[in-house]
């Protein structure tokens, strides 16, 4: 069938509260309402979108199931707005995980190739405030071993974002610590009920140091490589067994030898 041939396709009516939540999150994302500030009463939001107050309340329902904003029904300040935060791509990643599209160990293997890859371009465009920012975070995940696994993780994500940001690629950062976050929630229960949950932090600050000396070095090979092992060895017995595959797949990339864990 010729193409001015083929028929259109059917099309959704669009309902006003959708007309709303997009302008609402077009504001969000383009910087005009930052995080912290707050949009419009309830009421002046009515005026000036000329709908009703239904219509309001389920828009910002939206929002807030996007994570883009805090909202109480009549609150007199308005809605918080939160913005986009890793926290916001944890969770739908968290969500995805657990979900039937995808899987813990497709989750793992895109954290093997992210942080690989950004401890690579980590090694090749750090700055002397890059190195210091990593340093002051194992320093503090070796401090919090006695305070226990939530601050030591805390720490941890820190510095693969510091690495992630060293990239000079914001959206590094931004994957970094949601993918971390992400595949910490899913599996935190495993690593809580560990044995050796105590050597298991002391190896992952090892690890860290090591990865910290080779980013130093500029020796963006041995980073990558360093991600790729620690993230495998650690994850490998955790994800699906039909799924190792792919975690077995970005470790041929590159290996190296030595401590790892996360």
């Amino acid at each position: 069938m010729p193409a001015h041939d083929a028929p259109f396709r059917p099309v959704q009516p669009v309902r006003a509260y959708q007309r709303v939540a997009e302008q609402i999150e077009d504001r969000i994302l383009g910087g005009d309402l930052p995080p912290g500030s707050r949009l419009p009463a309830e009421r002046e939001l009515v005026n000036q979108f000329a709908v009703g107050r239904s219509t309001v309340r389920e828009a910002l329902r939206v929002l807030q199931s996007a994570g883009l904003i805090r909202s109480r029904p009549g609150d007199p300040l308005g809605a918080e707005v939160l913005g986009v935060t890793p926290d916001n791509l944890s969770s739908a990643l968290g969500r995805l995980t657990r979900s039937h599209l995808s899987s813990l160990g497709e989750l793992v293997q895109f954290r093997m190739v992210l942080d690989a890859e950004s401890n690579r371009l980590a090694a090749r465009l750090h700055r002397e405030a890059d190195l210091a920012r990593m340093a002051e975070q194992i320093d503090r995940m070796e401090a919090l071993i006695d305070v226990g696994l939530h601050a030591f993780s805390e720490a941890d994500a820190l510095f693969h974002q510091a690495v992630a940001e060293a990239s000079r690629n914001a959206l590094l950062g931004l994957c970094a610590r949601a993918v971390h976050d992400a595949v910490v929630d899913v599996i935190k229960g495993r690593i809580a009920s560990s044995d050796d949950t105590r050597a298991w932090m002391e190896r992952s600050v090892a690890h860290h140091r090591q990865v910290l000396a080779a980013i130093r070095e500029r020796d963006g090979e041995r980073a990558a490589a360093l991600a790729r092992r620690a993230l495998y060895d650690y994850y490998a017995d955790h994800v699906e067994e039909e799924k190792r595959e792919l975690l077995a797949a970005a470790l041929e990339d590159g290996s190296v030898a030595g401590p790892a864990l996360r």
